[in-house]
């Protein structure tokens, strides 16, 4: 009986001799590298951030710096995705830990002004939360998921047709008038 390996062995076998031809300086294969790693490291990236335009600065650090330790990946320690989570793990750890300020004592901590809503406040914007998930609830239902993720995730037209299998130009248009459908809603 032969066994065959699953795809993401295949994978992992995969990104582990791109990543040692990158580690002899192969530029071609960082560039693969890139391509099939990114999104990924992204995503954990942003997931620890919390700030998308922050996380896109920390990927470019953790590439520039796989790119210069990729001597040092040992696939006998692990595979080559793992090891480039950890390094984009350590970097995200570190930006936070920079951006940590320091204690305050009692006397500047008073003169720190509440950003809270006021109870007036809340409560307006909690009504404009229904108008805008009345307004919402207007649109079909597939333009709304769309619209719900192009304004949460960041996603783009092209990842958004291609995650709901339409063309780009029916996302375009889904996406065009569900806002102006929106705006013309919320106005009343």
């Amino acid at each position: 009986m032969t066994v065959h390996p699953d795809a993401d062995e295949v994978r992992r076998a995969h990104l582990n001799s791109i990543l040692r031809l990158v580690a002899r300086g192969d530029q071609r294969a960082f560039a693969d590298f890139y391509r099939l790693t990114a999104s990924r490291v992204f995503a954990v990236i942003v997931r620890m951030l919390h700030d998308r335009a922050e996380a896109e600065d920390v990927l470019q650090e953790v590439y520039t710096n796989a790119w210069h330790r990729a001597g040092s990946f040992d696939p006998a320690r692990g595979n080559a995705m793992t090891w480039l989570i950890t390094l984009a793990r350590n970097r995200a750890i570190d930006r936070l830990r920079q951006h940590r300020e320091e204690p305050l004592d009692e006397e500047r901590a008073a003169e720190i002004r509440d950003d809270a809503p006021t109870p007036a406040e809340a409560a307006e914007r909690s009504e404009e939360r229904r108008r805008l998930e009345r307004c919402l609830d207007a649109l079909d239902p597939q333009q709304v998921g769309a619209v719900r993720e192009a304004f949460f995730t960041g996603a783009t037209y092209g990842e958004l047709a291609e995650r709901l299998r339409v063309p780009l130009g029916t996302m375009k248009s889904w996406i065009r008038r569900s806002l102006m459908q929106l705006k013309t809603c919320l106005e009343r």
